[in-house]
């Protein structure tokens, strides 16, 4: 009894008197977990999953009738079927792993049971003193043990770069997004490869649709004699219509990402300007302002000040190829396999991510107009 009693069990959720200083640690974070339990939770991903499927009745029939039937040509044909279903095998692929694997553990103990492990639980109970003590996390790089943060919502330490999800109820390393069309699962270190192969597969295979059936529509309206079955034009404008749709949504998605990829960006990080708060060199205490400082708690220059800073500072940006390295990267021999079958997972523990070595003097700069913004107004 008295070791329970010394003792912190990680499903203990902190009381509403400390939220208000968890939100400096998560400035995306809501002020209370409201998991998705249930099998509502699918609906989204099952919907995705027809959406995919529905068009490829369709896409046999054109290519049956138009290419294989009306033009004689098994070529065309047999190129335009490998293509269509290899990139339907390689979005699958991606799906899947995106839905089964765990998008990033802070705790690397083994969960007690599987749904434990999907609500991000299962560590043993958290001794009183370790609890006190100010959590430390290893660089990957030098070994060197340095201070990280505490989640005060999931009861652990909080590595670089991580978020709280307010939705999964846990943390996640290096969390993009919450995707409720994955499943109601988050978008984090160990499967945003796999998010990125996805969406880059669904563009090409909504784009190859579109140009195939797009060309054998144009033929069969100036060519209306000689199709040989009078659905088939409906088949070939509805595949028209369905790719040039989810190429240009999708498209939207892989371009905006691979921009998040090329700055060293997460999604999180580049919709939240205020994020570079928790960076900045500590502030005069004059200024009467937390450290590190909250937005509501700035002037409308300051605030004005940050928004511009963000679009500036990019704290991991090392350079495009050193960032595209970073998520797809690998070490292993013949490590490019899966990265084109599936998209694979980014390099590292998720835990550290060297800098870049301009920021500290960026953020420096910016600390230093903070305290001067309203003196020059």
């Amino acid at each position: 009894m008295p070791n329970r009693l010394l003792s912190f069990n990680d499903r203990w959720q902190p009381r509403s008197a400390t939220q208000n200083q968890s939100s400096m640690d998560d400035s995306s974070d809501d002020e209370g977990d409201e998991q998705q339990n249930g099998w509502m939770r699918h609906l989204p991903l099952c919907f995705l999953i027809t959406l995919m499927t529905a068009p490829h009745p369709s896409l046999l029939i054109v290519l049956v009738n138009h290419y294989l039937r009306t033009m004689h040509a098994p070529v065309t044909f047999l190129i335009h079927l490998c293509i269509s279903y290899t990139l339907t095998f390689l979005s699958f692929s991606s799906l899947i792993v995106c839905v089964a694997r765990d998008p990033g553990p802070v705790s690397i103990d083994k969960p007690t049971s599987v749904e434990d492990s999907a609500r991000g639980h299962g560590r043993a109970d958290l001794g009183l003193r370790e609890a006190l003590m100010e959590p430390l996390d290893v660089d990957d790089d030098d070994g060197i043990f340095s201070p990280v943060k505490w989640c005060r919502k999931c009861w652990a330490p909080k590595p670089e770069r991580t978020h709280h999800c307010s939705l999964c109820g846990r943390c996640v390393l290096k969390m993009d997004h919450h995707c409720p069309w994955l499943g109601s699962r988050c978008v984090g270190h160990r499967t945003y490869p796999a998010f990125f192969h996805f969406i880059a597969s669904i563009t090409l295979l909504s784009t190859h649709v579109a140009i195939f059936a797009g060309s054998a529509f144009w033929w069969s309206f100036n060519n209306p004699g000689l199709t040989l079955d009078e659905t088939t034009p409906l088949h070939e404008l509805f595949l028209l219509a369905v790719g040039t749709v989810f190429g240009i949504v999708m498209g939207s998605f892989t371009i905006y990402h691979m921009y998040l990829i090329s700055t060293n960006q997460t999604t999180l990080e580049s919709l939240s300007p205020f994020s570079l708060l928790r960076h900045i060199p500590p502030l005069p205490v004059s200024l009467r302002l937390s450290d590190p400082p909250l937005e509501h708690e700035l002037s409308y220059n300051q605030r004005r000040l940050v928004r511009d800073a963000h679009s500036a500072v990019k704290l991991y940006d090392l350079g495009w190829r050193r960032n595209w390295g970073q998520v797809f990267g690998w070490s292993r021999p013949r490590g490019w396999i899966p990265r084109i079958l599936y998209g694979g997972s980014s390099q590292g523990s998720g835990r550290r991510f060297p800098r870049n070595p301009r920021a500290e003097d960026m953020l420096s700069r910016l600390a230093a107009a903070l305290v001067t913004a309203d003196k020059d107004a």
